[in-house]
């Protein structure tokens, strides 16, 4: 079971360009610098030039009505992890700190998703202050990419978005809103998942990696189209 600490929503000021993503299928040179022995379940591309399938791109560059429903926003930590929920029509809000790890976290976090009718997953990348990735960052990747099998087998997508500076942007705001320092430790995870939702939406879904299976016939699960989209 989760420990879970709910945490009260908060109305938070927002802002709109959005790369091409990715190919569906990795680059031959990617695929060539795999180890057969032990290939990583799944693969992450940034703006690879690649036209996106429709059914692929993230909420943000999604019209509500085509499909642009709710998303979750995931702020990793080694013993806790915080979550926010949002919509591009509405406010990201803090939704709870979770203190799970393993494959008990991995599976409470597409529950959640799940519970919320979120159909995607935006999970904090940390990178350092001139962008580039530090080792934080290929363990955040290693976790993310046994999600992104789990997620895509019930038709979840997964995007890491650059958290940069959220955790003190989170600080900030939240000391703004007058939450006490004592409330802060509790709440800070949840509100740093809140400025990776808001970053996501504010530059429309810009930067975002999505992160694929690589099993063919998961990938084949993400893109067909839900039958409530087929005439709209």
């Amino acid at each position: 079971m989760a420990t879970a600490k709910p945490v009260a929503p908060v109305p938070l000021p927002r802002a709109a360009a959005y790369p091409r993503i990715l190919p569906l299928r990795l680059p031959r040179r990617q695929r060539a610098g795999i180890s057969r022995a032990s290939p990583p379940p799944a693969t992450c591309s940034g703006d690879a030039g690649g036209e996106l399938p429709a059914r692929l791109q993230p909420n943000a560059r999604r019209p509500l009505w085509h499909g642009g429903g709710f998303s979750l926003g995931v702020d990793l930590g080694a013993a806790r992890t915080g979550l926010a929920v949002g919509r591009g029509i509405t406010q990201p809000r803090p939704l709870t700190v979770l203190k799970l790890r393993g494959q008990k976290l991995e599976l409470m976090l597409l529950d959640v998703a799940q519970q919320q009718e979120a159909g995607e997953l935006i999970i904090g990348l940390p990178v350092s202050a001139d962008g580039r990735e530090t080792p934080q960052s290929n363990k955040v990747r290693s976790v993310v990419g046994r999600l992104a099998v789990q997620a895509a087998d019930r038709g979840l997508r997964v995007y890491l978005q650059d958290e940069h500076g959220t955790s003190v942007d989170a600080l900030h705001y939240m000391i703004s809103r007058g939450v006490k320092k004592s409330a802060r430790d509790d709440k800070s995870d949840a509100y740093a998942a809140v400025m990776i939702l808001d970053r996501y939406f504010s530059s429309s879904g810009q930067g975002a990696q999505i992160v694929l299976p690589r099993q063919q016939e998961l990938q084949d699960k993400l893109i067909a189209k839900p039958r409530q989209d087929a005439e709209i």
